[in-house]
């Protein structure tokens, strides 16, 4: 079985996201698959996604302030035609990637207990942002 669809997400503020019931919701065909995976791929090159904790958003938080210390908005850069956000936007979605392969068993993701799935909005108005879902396994 194959299944795809995309998923539009509201537009978030620059920061980490927790995504996961967002993302899951939209996918009631999983509950068909007994063993496959999901792929999730971000169609943008200013945002990100990965995978951390699911429970204390300070963590998030602390991301944030990880990557704005390390990636700075005023670094010197050539790439400036979009804002002083958009050049580090790039590197920090190179840095952490836009896509994850997610096991499912029973018609469930296999998370760890404390794992979620984090959009990073790496713009300070990036807009909605879009997934493609793709879901392979046997029913």
């Amino acid at each position: 079985m194959w299944h795809q669809k995309i998923i539009q997400l509201k537009e978030k503020r620059r920061g980490f996201h927790l995504i996961t019931d967002e993302v899951l919701s939209a996918l009631p065909e999983m509950t068909a698959v007994n063993v496959g995976q999901l792929h999730l791929f971000l169609q943008h090159t200013s945002a990100s996604l990965t995978l951390n904790e699911n429970c204390d958003q300070t963590v998030r938080s602390d991301m944030e302030q990880y990557f704005l210390r390390t990636v700075p908005d005023k670094g010197d850069y050539q790439h400036d035609y979009e804002g002083a956000d958009d050049m580090p936007a790039h590197i920090k979605s190179s840095l952490l990637g836009v896509s994850l392969l997610l096991p499912i068993s029973q018609g469930r993701v296999l998370l760890g207990t404390w794992q979620g799935i984090w959009l990073g909005e790496h713009r300070i108005h990036g807009g909605g942002r879009r997934i493609i879902a793709t879901l392979q396994g046997n029913s």
